[in-house]
């Protein structure tokens, strides 16, 4: 047995220490727990602790840890629904990757699903990105080399499953498919890269047939975006070469704007907010655009690339500001209308790096942030067009890219060799 899946298995035996407005998106899924984290940023995608408890200014020096698990390693972010909590990792000395979930009390491994995945020449080839989507009784993943699974959440038991590169030509980007799926109403739907016409596909949630298909683009990295703008429902896609739009009543790209991106690298997932659609690139800067009054109707109304030069990190909006990691200042706030640098934070967040990276939610509808940096601390923050006013922080894995999740009070996050769930400090009732 290969010592990493031998690792893996120790865990199953118990290897634990116990919008209003002209364009809103759409919340695609059914009703369940206030708490539950059940897919890529949140319960309704935006990056917010819908229901947070009263989390504590100060903190101890060392938070409570409730668990602490082994795993493997991946970027791979956490979900968390119900009493079960679902992530991704990899063994690449046996060319496997691996789904599995673990009981949210006790992080005793309930169930695993491990299929081949050769990874290649794969760059950054350690472990699968995308974060898996939780829905109606069933979990949708998508490993770094291009492997659908559709799994019975409880069980883990393979419902159907597709190989994007064998059996649909896709095309593997550089850094190995990393956009987690969606849900649209019946539909799963995933950035591809299917040839030809596949950028972004829509596959049946029950049966995985093939609905439809648009889009000529390569594919990239970041996650698609469903939104609601005059009354018809809308894909917001961002790709290596365009920022575009598709119909979800015909599937038709109704418009599409150029924006080539060195190396493909159109990671993070775009804003929409009130109509305006933003991108925030690396090396070309952050660009908007402004939906129009007609479905094919959309214009560049400013670019910026001096101050707004994101790559991973997901930027955070709150009234007419957003907040994005910029590759040399840290942490900018900028004014969504204009592009205007408002602040920066001089790299307080999270250590100045080549691949700057950090993490952030907000607490409900509140100013405040919760933020997991690239050296694994946790910290909580407020955030306003007046500044940067940190809190607390406090060490709870090591390095890490994966973006973790949050329910009860709880946070769960996870390196390369750990997955752990820490209790946040609340505020003291008298």
């Amino acid at each position: 047995m290969c010592p990493r899946f031998a690792i893996f298995n120790s865990v199953r035996a118990g290897l634990t220490t116990a919008i209003v407005g002209l364009s809103t998106v759409i919340l695609v899924f059914s009703p369940g727990r206030a708490d539950d984290w059940p897919r890529w940023r949140g319960i309704d995608g935006e990056g917010r602790w819908i229901n947070p408890p009263p989390v504590a200014e100060s903190w101890p020096k060392k938070l409570d840890v409730v668990w602490r698990s082994t795993v493997g390693p991946g970027f791979s972010g956490i979900s968390v629904k119900g009493d079960l909590v679902y992530s991704m990792d990899a063994d690449t000395e046996s060319k496997r990757e691996r789904v599995f979930c673990l009981n949210r009390t006790s992080g005793k491994l309930v169930w695993e699903h491990v299929y081949s995945a050769p990874y290649g020449d794969l760059d950054y080839g350690k472990g699968p990105r995308a974060t898996p989507t939780v829905h109606d009784g069933r979990v949708y993943t998508l490993g770094a080399v291009g492997h659908l699974h559709c799994l019975d959440a409880k069980t883990g038991k393979p419902i159907w499953s597709k190989d994007l590169v064998k059996d649909h030509k896709a095309k593997q980007p550089t850094w190995g498919f990393a956009s987690s799926p969606a849900v649209y109403k019946s539909e799963l739907i995933v950035h591809a890269g299917l040839q030809p016409g596949g950028c972004y596909v829509g596959f049946d949630l029950q049966t995985g047939a093939e609905r439809w298909r648009a889009g000529d683009d390569p594919i990239g990295y970041a996650a698609p975006v469903v939104t609601r703008h005059q009354e018809r429902d809308l894909l917001i896609g961002w790709t290596p070469k365009n920022v575009l739009a598709i119909s979800l009543e015909n599937h038709q790209v109704l418009w599409q704007q150029p924006y080539k991106v060195t190396y493909g690298v159109s990671i993070a997932t775009p804003i929409v907010v009130d109509g305006l659609v933003v991108v925030c690139g690396y090396w070309e800067g952050s660009k908007a655009f402004q939906l129009g009054q007609q479905p094919n109707q959309a214009k560049l109304v400013w670019e910026e690339n001096r101050n707004l030069r994101g790559l991973m990190a997901q930027p955070l909006t709150r009234g007419k500001h957003a907040y994005l990691l910029d590759k040399a200042r840290g942490l900018v706030c900028f004014e969504l209308a204009t592009g205007k640098m408002v602040w920066n934070d001089r790299n307080r967040l999270t250590p100045r790096a080549r691949n700057p990276q950090a993490t952030m939610i907000w607490l409900g509808d509140t100013n405040r942030i919760l933020a997991l940096n690239s050296v694994g601390e946790l910290i909580h923050a407020k955030l306003t067009p007046s500044g940067y006013r940190e809190f607390a922080r406090a060490s709870v894995v090591g390095e890490t890219w994966a973006h973790p999740a949050y329910a009860s009070n709880c946070v769960f996050a996870r390196d390369d060799k750990q997955i752990v769930c820490v209790r946040v400090p609340l505020v003291e009732r008298p």
